[in-house]
């Protein structure tokens, strides 16, 4: 479970004061896998940082019942002068989990062959996004955060990614940003959309799709 309480969060502009989130209460259930949608820019990944604790909010509480991953997929906090290997058992320690476990599991599943064992800034993007990924679903979080899930590596490791993030999803809570519809509908089971610093929550995911959709068509 995650609680925001009048969560608040802006951004300074040009054109004046840009607020991702105003004053918002929700609610985001145990056991749901929540799809977060709204316009580009809403601030759809901004909150899932927030979330994270990666990123500070402005004011009020995000309470939160059991682990929570950094968004999945996430490789900005990567040490790029140590190895992907040394940069796994690093987080290994963080989160308290078994270094070989997690070493021998990220090793097979990122395929990365000997660039695992090379520094972290001779990797291309894809390849520290298989890191990531890897990483992420190698520690059994209770809630993962999800961003663009699927556009990680190539076709082949991206059906794989979502394979794998489905069988978590069987036992654990999300909340996922994508923007794909399809995904949306094999992912999740419920939705709430971020629209001008407000979310709403949706117990039917088929309902958040439809309000989205109709948000789209309107004037930002």
């Amino acid at each position: 479970m995650i609680e925001l309480r009048n969560l608040t969060k802006s951004f300074r502009t040009p054109r004046g004061r840009k607020y991702v989130a105003r004053r918002i209460n929700a609610v985001f259930p145990t056991g749901k896998a929540v799809a977060l949608m709204g316009r580009n820019g809403a601030g759809k990944s901004t909150l899932l940082q927030m979330i994270s604790g990666s990123m500070r909010h402005d004011s009020g509480q995000i309470v939160t019942a059991g682990t929570v991953s950094f968004p999945v997929g996430f490789a900005g906090t990567f040490h790029r002068d140590l190895t992907g290997a040394q940069n796994c058992r690093f987080i290994a320690r963080i989160y308290g989990v078994d270094t070989g476990e997690l070493l021998d599991f990220v090793a097979d599943f990122s395929a990365l062959g000997g660039h695992f064992n090379m520094p972290v800034r001779s990797y291309s993007s894809g390849m520290r996004s298989r890191l990531a990924f890897g990483i992420s679903m190698g520690i059994h979080f209770d809630t993962y955060l999800v961003d663009e899930v699927t556009s990680v590596g190539d076709r082949a490791f991206r059906a794989k990614s979502a394979e794998m993030f489905k069988a978590r999803l069987a036992t654990r809570s999300a909340i996922v940003v994508t923007h794909s519809l399809a995904e949306v509908r094999n992912l999740c089971n419920a939705g709430a959309i971020l629209e001008n610093g407000t979310l709403s929550f949706f117990e039917d995911v088929e309902e958040a799709i439809a309000r989205h959709l109709k948000n789209m068509d309107k004037p930002a």
